[in-house]
């Protein structure tokens, strides 16, 4: 894809001859517009052109060069405008291949590829051997194939679109993570509570006992307490066998 306007400068000095002195002072305005865009002061020769285009609005160099001086200043918009003024006369104007290789830069920028392939389609009808004119071309066919065959001014749209339900997605994905999370909790507070629940059960299940393991768990008392009766009786026995043996009879 080559960018960039195909912009003409010069007004033939026969041509400004055969012109009223007031014609001759709206082409001076565009000459003025031209030498400030030579210097590429774009917004000094956008006030020339529009200058000579008070003067004399169905100017086609001040219209076309307009929209040059805009297209570099990324006014994309206004440059379309400039150039659609001119679409009635164009087609017969010797510079129209390049007003058409022109027209299609701007739908480029706006990504109007249907636009883009047909101004370019007419930009190599006019002058079949320009090579920036078709591969161009190519470009914006390749383009339009890739967004599926769309065009017509649709690509901010879309790309609007597109932002609006990567939005959509996340906004849905959210409120899905959301329900997972209230689901996951909500089932790990009924675990918690069945366990405590059967916690509870094993506990009260564990308090209930039978006749026969109290009376073992009674045996096994009193057999712990004869044991220490038994050590305490030896202990004392051993400390009187002691005194005995230190007394001095």
């Amino acid at each position: 894809m080559r960018s960039g306007f195909k912009y003409f400068l010069t007004l033939s000095l026969a041509f400004l001859c055969g012109l009223s002195l007031s014609a001759q002072v709206d082409r001076r305005e565009v000459r003025s517009g031209n030498r400030q865009f030579k210097k590429g002061d774009w917004p000094k020769s956008e006030i020339g052109y529009r200058k000579a285009l008070v003067k004399d609005s169905t100017s086609f160099a001040a219209s076309y060069n307009l929209a040059s001086s805009l297209y570099r200043q990324n006014n994309y918009e206004e440059a379309g405008k400039s150039l659609e003024k001119l679409k009635d006369v164009a087609a017969d104007n010797v510079n129209a291949a390049d007003y058409y290789y022109n027209l299609g830069d701007v739908a480029v920028q706006k990504k109007d590829w249907s636009a883009a392939v047909e101004a370019y389609k007419q930009s190599l009808l006019s002058r079949p051997d320009d090579m920036d004119a078709k591969e161009n071309y190519a470009y914006a066919k390749l383009m339009l194939q890739k967004d599926g065959g769309g065009g017509g001014g649709n690509g901010q749209n879309q790309d609007q679109n597109q932002d609006q339900n990567q939005d959509q997605n996340q906004d849905q994905n959210q409120d899905q993570n959301q329900d997972q999370n209230q689901n996951q909790d909500q089932n790990q507070n009924q675990d918690q509570n069945q366990n405590q629940d059967q916690n509870q059960g094993q506990g009260q299940g564990d308090a209930k006992i039978s006749p026969q393991q109290a009376q073992q768990m009674l045996n096994a008392i009193q057999a712990r307490e004869k044991e220490t009766q038994d050590k305490v009786n030896k202990e004392k026995a051993a400390v009187l066998k002691s005194r005995q043996k230190d007394k001095n009879w």
